[in-house]
């Protein structure tokens, strides 16, 4: 079992993110609204943050994100990693997003019938 974590630049492909993941299984997800370090920093009035930063992020209405958490089984992630790159694009390349995993050794309070299911993958 792991915890599936997406932070999503392209917030216009989330609706088209979460009904792939969906689609594909994966039912339950959490979505944070978030923003990254450089764009916080751009926008702090602070003689620190270099005028650079701030000229670099002006002008650019996207300036927050999208981190969405979902705990899947171990053999979902090649099927929401495909979601991932069919819905938002090659994650390579700048302002789409990242994708990474962590494993689970222990999860309560998920639904009966996903339960079963993420108890019988945690005893792989």
């Amino acid at each position: 079992m792991k915890l599936m974590i997406i932070i999503l630049n392209k917030i216009d492909a989330l609706d088209y993110l979460l009904e792939g993941l969906s689609a594909a299984g994966i039912g339950g997800a959490t979505i944070i609204e978030s923003s990254g370090l450089a764009m916080t920093l751009s926008k702090l009035d602070s003689s620190f943050v270099s005028a650079s930063i701030r000229a670099l992020f002006s002008g650019d209405n996207d300036d927050d994100n999208r981190t969405i958490l979902s705990v899947i089984r171990n053999d979902q992630l090649e099927i929401a990693r495909k979601v991932v790159y069919n819905t938002v694009g090659d994650l390579s390349l700048p302002n789409t997003g990242v994708l990474f995993t962590v494993p689970i050794d222990f999860a309560e309070g998920i639904n009966k019938n996903r339960s079963r299911r993420l108890s019988d993958d945690m005893e792989k």
